[in-house]
């Protein structure tokens, strides 16, 4: 037990006198508006996706709000059973290009709570998706990401989102509400 004990003093005081530094010259570079607050950079992960059929998404702007080990998981059921799809960002833009281009797509943040401790943060967004912007519901659910600040800039580490399904409706008060804790 003690032997546990120095092993975990050892590794915080060595995380605390090296941080792991956050991804050192990244290219390209992110756009510090896109970046600078939770606001922005959940903003910025909803408007690079967004787009009418024929229009290439921004996937160059995407790659700049992620670190380079960034996590994705797209939750859904098969066979009734909950089912997890764990990609990496470049996996999703891989994967949802051609679709999104060919038959447009826009996913709007519908609510959210931002929960904030030192330079750590998660935010519960709620969205709906469409194939226009003022094109029919196709479907609402929620992103969970979770972000930390390096002191310039905040990056997003990992998002998990489920679908809004008959056995999995949205709570009422998520639509339409923008909450900040603490």
């Amino acid at each position: 037990m003690r032997m546990l004990g120095r092993l975990a003093w050892s590794l915080s005081t060595l995380c605390a006198i090296a941080p792991l530094p956050a991804a050192v010259g990244q290219s390209p570079a992110a756009d510090p508006a896109d970046v600078g607050t939770i606001e922005a950079i959940v903003h910025a992960y909803y408007d690079v996706i967004n787009g009418p059929s024929g229009v290439p998404r921004q996937w160059r702007r995407d790659s700049t709000l992620y670190t380079a080990e960034a996590t994705f998981v797209a939750m859904g059921e098969k066979d009734g059973k909950p089912a997890a799809t764990i990609m990496t960002p470049e996996q999703f833009r891989r994967s949802t290009d051609a679709d999104f281009v060919a038959k447009g797509f826009y996913e709007t943040e519908i609510g959210a709570r931002i929960e904030r401790f030192g330079n750590v943060a998660q935010v519960r967004s709620a969205y709906e998706t469409r194939r226009a912007a003022d094109g029919p519901l196709l479907g609402r659910g929620v992103n969970y990401l979770l972000l930390y600040w390096d002191g310039t800039r905040w990056w997003i580490t990992g998002a998990v989102w489920d679908d809004e399904r008959t056995n999995n409706k949205l709570p009422v008060r998520w639509a339409g509400a923008q909450e900040r804790a603490p």
